[in-house]
C-alpha cells in the first residue's frame, strides 16, 4: 500500500487513497509536459480538487498543504509561461485589472459587499466577512501584509440572513489568484 503521506486512524475517514495517487499523478505529467502540450490541470483547478472520504484513508490535512504547495508550483510556473508569450507589460495589466475588480468590490459598504443569503438561509456572518474585507482592502491599497495562506483558510461563521457562501468563496479564491500573480 502507497505511503505518499500519514493515514487516519482505520476508523477514522481520510481521502480517497486511489483518487489523490490518481491526482497526483495527473498533476506530474501535467507539470512536465512541455510549454503547448494540451493540459488539464492548472493552479484553479487544483485550488477547487476534492476527494471522497474513506475510513483509513490520507491525512486531510497532509494532503491539503501539499495541494497548496502544489497549486503555488503551478501558479508560478503558468505565471512565468505567461510572461513570456505576452510579456510582463500584458502580464501585469491583466494582475491590476483583477486587483482593481476585487478593490471594487471592497470600496461596498460594510454590510453590502456581497449578496445576501435569503433571511431564513444561513451565509457566511456579515461581520465576520467584512472585518476580513477590511484586512484584504489594508493589504490591496497600503500593503500591509497577509499570506495567500490566510486568505486560503480563513472560515466564517455560519449565520441567517449571512453574505452568500457561493459568492464570498468565488471572491476569495480571484483574491488567491491575484495573489499568486505578483508575488
Amino acid at each position: 500500500m502507497s505511503s505518499t503521506f500519514p493515514r487516519t486512524r482505520k476508523s477514522r475517514r481520510g481521502y480517497d487513497i486511489d483518487q489523490v495517487e490518481d491526482f497526483l499523478e495527473e498533476a506530474r505529467r501535467a507539470y512536465n509536459a512541455e510549454p503547448g502540450d494540451p493540459v488539464v490541470l492548472g493552479a484553479d483547478a487544483i485550488r477547487f480538487t476534492a476527494f471522497s472520504m474513506q475510513k483509513g484513508g490520507y491525512s486531510p490535512t497532509h494532503v491539503d498543504a501539499a495541494l497548496e504547495r502544489l497549486e503555488d508550483a503551478f501558479a508560478n510556473r503558468e505565471r512565468e509561461r505567461a510572461r513570456g508569450q505576452i510579456g510582463d507589460e500584458a502580464w501585469f495589466d491583466e494582475a491590476r485589472k483583477n486587483a482593481k475588480d476585487i478593490m471594487d468590490r471592497l470600496a461596498r459598504p460594510a454590510g453590502q459587499r456581497f449578496r445576501r443569503a435569503g433571511i431564513l438561509s444561513e451565509g457566511y456572518d456579515r461581520k465576520q466577512v467584512d472585518a476580513f474585507s477590511e484586512r484584504l482592502g489594508q493589504y490591496f491599497l497600503k500593503g500591509t501584509p497577509m499570506s495567500v495562506d490566510q486568505v486560503r483558510t480563513v472560515a466564517f461563521r455560519p449565520r441567517k440572513g449571512g453574505y452568500q457562501e457561493a459568492q464570498v468563496d468565488y471572491f476569495l479564491d480571484s483574491v488567491v489568484s491575484v495573489m499568486l500573480a505578483v508575488r
